[in-house]
C-alpha cells in the first residue's frame, strides 16, 4: 500500500536530507518509562506516611508492593504477544492509559484490601508497556543503534527514582500524599494520547519520517507486514532463552530491593528526615543512569567498529562484571559503620554497576529476538518481575527477623546466580526461529 504523507511533510520527503524523527520517538520512550517508574517509586517514598496513617507494618507494605509486581509479571508475556498482534501503538497507548487510571485511584484506597486491589490492577495495566517499548526499539532504530535506543528505556526507568523521591516529598508536604498519585495519573493519560498520536507501528507510515530515514532504519533487514506469533515451542527448548530470563530475575530482584526499601532504610536506620531522604535516595539512581548511558554508548561504538562482533562478547563480560561489582558494593554498604554518606556511596557503586547488566540485557533482547522482540522482552521482563514480586516481601521478612544488614547481605550473595546464567546467554546468536 502506498504511504500517505502529510502535506507539510511532502517537501521534506523529497529532499536528500534524512529526517531524524526516530530520536523524538526515543525521547518519548524515555518519558514513558520515566513516568512509569515515578509511579512505582511514589508508593515507596510515601511508605512512612501511609504506614502511620493506616497502621501498616513492613510486611503489609511488602505485600502491597508485591501486589503490583504480581500483576505486572503476569502481563509480561501476554503484553509482548499483544504488542506483536495489535501493534506497539495501540497496545502501548492502552496500557499507559490503564496504568495511569489506577495510579490515580491509589489516592482513594481506604485500607489494605483496597490498596492491594488497586496496586494489582496498576501492575496488570503497566505489564504490556515495556514489551511495547522493546518492540519500538526494534521497529524504529537501525540495527547499529540498538544500544542507544535501549538506553532510552533504561534512562527513563532510572531517572524516575532520581526525581521521584524529591518530587513526591515536595508534593506530600504541599498537598498531601493523595495528590501525588492523582497528579501522576493525569500525566500518564496525556502520555497515552501522545504515544498513540506519534508512535506508528512502522516508521515508514509516519508523516514525520521521510524515505531516507525509513530506508536507514530498515537497512539490512526485511520487515514483513504479516503479523506472526512467536515460535514459543522453539524458544522454550532454548538454553539461551532460559538463561536470559534467569539472569534478569536476579538483576531486577536486586534493583527492586533498592526501589522498594531504600527510602525506609534511610529514614529508619540513618534517621534522615523525609526531605533529606528524598535527596540522598536519588544518588544511587543517578549512578545507575550514568552507567546505563555509558554502556549504551560503548555498545554502539563497538557495533560501528571493524570488529563489530566484539560488542556481543563485551555484553557478556560487562554484564557479569556489573553484577559482581553490584554484589560487592551492596555487601560493603551493609557492613559500613561510617554513617549515611559512606553507605550511600557504596549503594551508588552497587546500583550504578547494575546499569551495565541492565544495558546488556535490553540490547541482547533485540539481538536474540529480532522481529519477535516484543515476546522475548516480555519473557525477560516476566522473569525480572518475578524478582519484583519476591523482592519486597522477602526483604521485609529478612529485615523483620534478621535486620537490615543481613537482608542486604543475602541480596548481594544472590548475584552469583546471574553471573553463572550469563555464561549461557550468547548475545551474538539469534534464538532459533527468529531468522528470516
Amino acid at each position: 500500500m502506498e504511504r500517505t504523507i502529510a502535506a507539510d511533510a511532502v517537501p521534506q520527503a523529497k529532499t536528500r536530507t534524512m529526517t531524524n524523527f526516530r530520536w523524538k520517538i526515543a525521547f518519548l520512550i524515555f518519558l514513558i518509562s520515566f513516568v512509569a517508574y515515578m509511579d512505582r517509586v511514589n508508593l515507596s517514598v510515601a511508605t512512612p506516611v501511609i504506614m502511620q496513617e493506616f497502621g501498616f507494618d513492613k510486611m503489609d507494605m511488602g505485600f502491597l508492593q508485591t501486589c503490583f509486581f504480581a500483576g505486572y509479571a503476569l502481563m509480561q508475556v501476554p503484553g509482548g504477544m499483544l504488542a506483536e498482534r495489535f501493534g506497539l501503538r495501540k497496545t502501548g497507548a492502552g496500557a499507559i492509559l490503564w496504568w495511569s487510571v489506577f495510579t490515580a485511584l491509589t489516592a482513594f484506597a481506604q485500607g489494605k484490601a483496597s490498596f492491594a486491589a488497586v496496586r494489582l490492577a496498576f501492575g496488570l495495566g503497566e505489564g504490556p508497556v515495556f514489551p511495547s517499548l522493546g518492540q519500538a526499539t526494534f521497529n524504529w532504530f537501525n540495527k547499529d543503534e540498538k544500544g542507544k535506543a535501549s538506553s532510552a528505556i533504561l534512562l527513563g526507568t532510572f531517572f524516575g527514582p532520581v526525581i521521584g523521591p524529591m518530587v513526591t516529598v515536595a508534593l506530600i508536604a504541599a498537598l498531601g500524599w493523595h495528590a501525588v498519585f492523582i497528579i501522576f495519573g493525569l500525566a500518564g493519560c496525556v502520555l497515552a494520547w501522545v504515544w498513540h498520536r506519534y508512535a506508528q507501528d512502522n516508521p515508514k507510515d509516519s508523516p514525520y519520517v521521510n524515505e531516507e530515514e525509513a530506508a536507514f532504519i530498515n537497512e539490512g533487514r526485511s520487515l514483513s507486514a504479516e503479523k506472526k506469533s512467536a515460535p514459543w515451542g522453539r524458544f522454550l527448548r532454548s538454553r539461551q532463552f532460559w538463561a536470559l530470563g534467569i539472569q534478569f530475575f536476579v538483576v531486577d530482584y536486586i534493583m527492586y530491593v533498592f526501589l522498594a526499601w531504600l527510602p525506609l532504610y534511610l529514614t529508619e536506620v540513618h534517621n534522615l528526615s523525609l526531605k533529606s531522604m528524598g535527596i540522598w535516595a536519588s544518588f544511587p539512581w543517578l549512578a545507575l543512569m550514568a552507567m546505563v548511558f555509558t554502556a549504551g554508548f560503548l555498545s554502539d561504538r563497538m557495533a560501528h567498529s571493524k570488529n563489530s562482533s566484539r560488542q556481543y562478547t563485551m555484553r557478556t563480560f560487562t554484564a557479569m562484571a556489573g553484577v559482581a561489582v553490584t554484589s560487592l558494593g551492596l555487601y560493603i554498604a551493609a557492613h559500613t559503620a561510617s554513617g549515611a554518606a559512606a553507605t550511600i556511596f557504596w549503594m551508588s557503586v552497587s546500583l550504578g554497576a547494575l546499569g551495565f547488566s541492565m544495558s546488556a540485557s535490553w540490547s541482547t533482547v533485540i539481538s536474540l529476538g529480532g522481529k519477535y522482540t516484543g515476546s522475548v522482552s516480555g519473557w525477560m521482563n516476566l522473569w525480572g518481575n518475578v524478582g519484583g514480586v519476591l523482592a519486597p516481601i522477602v526483604t521485609a521478612f529478612f529485615v523483620t527477623n534478621y535486620g537490615w544488614n543481613n537482608a542486604f547481605t543475602y541480596t548481594a550473595l544472590f548475584g552469583i546466580i546471574a553471573i553463572a546464567a550469563w555464561l549461557f546467554v550468547n548475545p551474538g546468536k539469534q534464538l532459533e526461529g527468529t531468522e528470516e
